[in-house]
């Protein structure tokens, strides 16, 4: 197994670090499966609405990655880190105001929004300075281990926040499962008060943004069409069982971050042994059958099973290829580069809820997971485009 020694102080920090970030980012799992369910159900607004309520914090990731990759590079990690979960909690707590509104819709669903924003505005500091913090710790030669323990628990995170939040919103309705998602950054920033930093990269020159963004284009185009199949289960799983009339709705999630997170536990040092590209092709191959197997699941079983095989597909995309990144600039650019990598599984989680949503309105939920399924078949044809390009050109 990965990571099996904590005798290494750094990489025990890293542990700790990663223990932090898991109960953080529970603030951001709890309302995946409930925003749609409250946007349609006690707002009385459709699909497209219910996809923009959740991918809104998506495009806000987005639109502020430059931001926190330039202020990890310039302030330190454990800046960017801190101020991301700042914005946790003011997200979280605007999200529970919003759900004490449901008899005025379109203003309780604006308040959602701002909300929203708050919490993507804090998912791009909050990812940068984790993942650059890590990368610091323990150096770039074990980047893609950083990457898969600080993936394990993100989405360990969602395998669990998923339920949980299914859970207070039966019990405490979606003013109360806010409430309750917004403490929780807290004992994430408490936490972190006194952990050392490392060092940042003040008076380095930088290029443009988008000057490195030219860098990892390949890289991070993978990584966003891996994306879909993801952001199509948080957003519409539950919706398309409720509409099947089918149990265990709040399963999701649960099957999908077992998956994901025993891949990263048992192979995430593969992407150091054998390379990025081999280990993102075996993962899109599997993504893609566990998206067509949900697409044309029987009954709930399927469906789970479906969920289950795209997590262990999505699982090692992003570390695969966020080692690339890594190689490909100088470490004053790695926070910067880093962001921008990210924002392209950004960019694809923030599409995939409003496009998708039109798409279930007019051809069913089970269309959404065909779509995914052709994106991790196109991603998987992007990556064996490159292995081959590499390949060629080592062999002139």
């Amino acid at each position: 197994m990965a990571f099996q020694s904590t005798r290494d102080p750094a990489q025990s920090r890293l542990f700790l670090l990663t223990g932090i970030l898991f109960i953080s980012y529970l603030c951001v799992a709890m309302p995946l499966p409930i925003i749609p369910v409250y946007v349609t159900g006690q707002l009385g607004l459709g699909n497209v609405w219910a996809g923009l309520g959740v991918g809104v914090a998506f495009f806000a990731t987005i639109a502020t990655r430059g931001y926190a990759g330039s202020l990890s590079d310039r302030n330190g990690p454990k800046v960017a880190l801190a101020r991301g979960l700042a914005f946790y909690v003011a997200g979280a707590a605007i999200t529970a105001v919003a759900g004490l509104l449901f008899q005025t819709p379109l203003i309780g669903f604006l308040v959602l929004l701002a909300g929203r924003l708050l919490l993507g505005l804090g998912e791009s500091l909050v990812g940068v300075g984790v993942i650059a913090w890590g990368v610091g710790l323990v150096g770039p030669a074990r980047s893609s281990r950083v990457l898969a323990l600080i993936g394990a628990a993100i989405y360990g995170a969602f395998a669990v926040g998923g339920p949980i939040g299914v859970l207070l919103f039966d019990r405490l309705g979606f003013a109360g499962a806010m409430a309750v998602s917004a403490f929780l950054p807290c004992v994430g920033l408490l936490a972190i008060w006194r952990m050392d930093g490392i060092a940042a990269h003040a008076a380095a020159a930088r290029p443009p943004f988008w000057k490195v963004i030219g860098k990892i284009w390949w890289p991070g185009a993978i990584v966003g069409l891996q994306g879909i199949g993801f952001a199509a289960i948080g957003a519409f799983f539950v919706l398309y069982f409720l509409d099947r009339h089918w149990s265990y709705a709040g399963l999701g999630l649960t099957a999908f971050g077992g998956g994901f997170v025993l891949v990263r536990v048992l192979f995430g040092h593969l992407p150091d042994r054998i390379g990025g590209l081999p280990v993102a092709i075996g993962s899109l191959a599997v993504e893609a059958i566990g998206q067509a197997l949900i697409w044309s699941a029987p009954d709930p079983v399927f469906a789970l099973a479906g969920a289950f095989l795209t997590g262990l597909g999505c699982s090692m995309v992003f570390p695969a290829m966020g080692r690339e990144v890594v190689h490909l600039v100088e470490p004053h650019l790695r926070g910067t580069a880093l962001s921008g990598f990210t924002a392209f599984q950004d960019l694809s989680y923030g599409l995939t809820g409003p496009v998708a949503g039109l798409l279930a309105d007019r051809a069913g939920y089970d269309s959404v997971f065909l779509v995914g399924g052709a994106a991790a078949t196109t991603g998987l044809l992007v990556a064996l485009y490159l292995r081959a390009k590499f390949s060629a050109a080592r062999s002139a």
